[in-house]
């Protein structure tokens, strides 16, 4: 249950229509973008990152975004990407609904909400569900590496380094690193580094998952979305569908 929904937060966390161009290679090693040692940006202190992050997270209630996002074998020197769209909205505190629609190469929903997770593939017409509830201490660490978190919430539960300036796609961002303080966490996510813009937006997220392998997720035309409505974040399945429940 927890691996798939750990898959879910890979593919979105903290996640473009599959039509655009994120100008990065589609196979072989992705680029995460070029630190600028030579000109350190202003604003590039681990509290500064901090202060932008909870200025976010305060007027935080929804989000629209594209999402491109590269999944690392390490063992075949593989990559799968995929890539779509994402709508997350706030519905309480620590509490967020999250949908997302990967278009390329195929159509695929994940959904969050309501304490369960749900992966829907269109072609086969098959769906898996996973109730969140069992694991709702692991659950809520994970999401921490979402949409609209704090810097306090942060700091309880990973160990935060600055990694310093950097661009991701031509945008001026500041990385950090997150290290989880428990091993139950380490044991899906190893260290997870966020590329935060100058509004507080993590538009950029590479997972180590362990043996090399990583999931790395950039994001683009992110946009704050406080109307969005509550059927914007919810996965209505088709007729005909069938679900495997994951226990």
């Amino acid at each position: 249950m927890i691996r798939i929904f750990t898959a879910l937060v890979l593919t979105l966390t903290l996640l473009p229509a599959g039509t655009v161009s994120f100008g990065a290679p589609q196979a072989g090693k992705p680029q995460v973008g070029k630190p600028q040692p030579d000109k350190p940006q202003a604003g590039t202190t681990l509290d500064d990152v901090f202060q932008r992050l909870d200025e976010t997270a305060a007027k935080f209630k929804g989000l629209n975004a594209e999402v491109r996002r590269v999944s690392h074998t390490e063992v075949v020197d593989k990559n799968e990407v995929e890539s779509g769209t994402i709508a997350a909205k706030k519905m309480k505190p620590k509490e967020t609904n999250i949908l997302i629609k990967m278009t390329d190469p195929e159509i695929k929903f994940y959904s969050i909400a309501n304490g369960k997770a749900v992966a829907f593939t269109q072609k086969t017409m098959e769906a898996q569900e996973a109730n969140l509830g069992k694991s709702k201490d692991i659950v809520n660490q994970l999401m921490l590496l979402a949409f609209g978190s704090n810097s306090a919430d942060l700091k309880a539960a990973y160990t935060v380094k600055l990694g310093g300036p950097d661009t991701v796609n031509g945008e001026k961002t500041v990385r950090i690193e997150l290290t989880p303080k428990t091993d139950e966490v380490k044991r899906y996510v190893r260290r997870c580094d966020m590329w935060i813009n100058d509004k507080g937006l993590g538009v950029q997220q590479k997972f180590d998952t362990g043996g090399g392998d990583y999931v790395l997720t950039t994001y683009r035309n992110m946009t704050l979305a406080p109307n969005l409505r509550d059927s914007d974040v919810k996965l209505d399945l088709p007729k005909g569908v069938t679900v495997t429940k994951i226990k």
